[in-house]
């Protein structure tokens, strides 16, 4: 890990003790403001220190913050050799496996993303944030998040995951050059590994060009639009504010707030059900990337988590669920 300290050792003790772990982790309030030189203990989290991650620098620092004296100063480098598969480059921070929530349980994630200049503008895999499923050792396959926050064509969206769900019929073109009805959800059909993927939200530079894969349809994933788009990746610091319940089974939730707009509402089938995997959700944010030639820089600060809506944010007023 490439880490630089840049903060004075007297801010190291700002930070707040460490919650006391309840009867299931999901109840605990986590939060961290990056304001020390380390992770703060009320925060529970960490930086991942293994081969994939060898491309990413992190920095605790102060030139760049939302609030408070400091946020933390994620980036990734060109790393992956030419031509080698599979390869990535990620400078991600995790939640501590110890207070991980259970799958089956909802939770509120909030934190604040800021990108650097120069905001990568090609057609590349590019994720800011992402929701996943702990996996075993008797698991098969590869799982995508069942929710992430990505970037292509300098342009912010969202996706959610699920185990593949057959449509129910075969759809046409509307004459206004929309192909999903009423009830439906853009999607990316992927029966050889079991999954699909549903397009949820967008920025407003989003247009007919982009998400060219979201070809196909599905009602197995519902989502409400709440009248307002993504922020665009140029338009300062980004809070989100997000409920994440998956439900392979049809029981799925998922909540989006950013910058104290409500953004979309998300049910139906979310995540994954295959054998093998295992019984928590977890987070993790940071720039990761397929291998690229230049670097890219994202600033976080704010991280929170709790099972109460008001807790992260920061209009409680508009909380969904009360």
């Amino acid at each position: 890990m490439n880490a630089k300290y840049a903060l004075p050792a007297i801010l190291a003790c700002t930070c707040a003790a460490t919650p006391t772990l309840a009867d299931s982790p999901a109840q605990m309030v986590l939060r961290d403001g990056f304001d020390g030189t380390d992770f703060a203990p009320s925060g529970h989290l960490y930086y991942r220190d293994n081969f994939e991650q060898k491309a990413g620098a992190i920095e605790f620092q102060s030139e760049v913050k939302r609030t408070g004296p400091g946020a933390l100063k994620l980036s990734v480098k060109p790393f992956c050799p030419p031509g080698k598969a599979n390869c990535s480059e990620r400078a991600e921070i995790w939640e501590r496996t110890k207070y991980r929530v259970p799958y089956d349980q909802g939770v509120w994630y909030g934190f604040a993303v800021k990108f650097a200049d120069p905001i990568p503008s090609g057609d590349h895999r590019y994720l800011i944030a992402q929701w996943k499923r702990e996996i075993g050792p008797k698991a098969e396959g590869d799982f995508s998040p069942f929710l992430a926050l990505r970037l292509n064509n300098g342009k912010l969206f969202a996706t959610v995951e699920t185990n593949y769900v057959a449509p129910t019929k075969k759809r046409k073109p509307k004459s206004d050059g929309e192909i999903c009805g009423d009830g439906e959800t853009p999607v990316w059909f992927r029966p050889d590994t079991n999954q699909m993927r549903a397009l949820v939200a967008t920025d407003n530079n989003w247009n007919d060009v982009d998400g060219a894969e979201f070809t196909s349809c599905t009602s197995a994933i519902k989502v409400i639009n709440r009248g307002n788009k993504l922020p665009t990746p140029a338009s300062g610091w980004i809070d989100f504010a997000i409920y994440s319940k998956p439900g392979p089974d049809g029981s799925g939730h998922i909540e989006i707030f950013a910058n104290n707009k409500w953004i979309v509402s998300v049910t139906g089938h979310i995540g994954h059900a295959d054998h093998g995997l295992g019984k928590n959700q977890y987070f993790k944010f940071g720039p990761y990337r397929a291998a690229d030639t230049t670097v890219w820089t994202l600033y976080y600060d704010d991280f929170r988590r709790s099972p109460h809506c008001a807790d992260v944010l920061p209009d409680p007023s508009l909380c969904p669920m009360k």
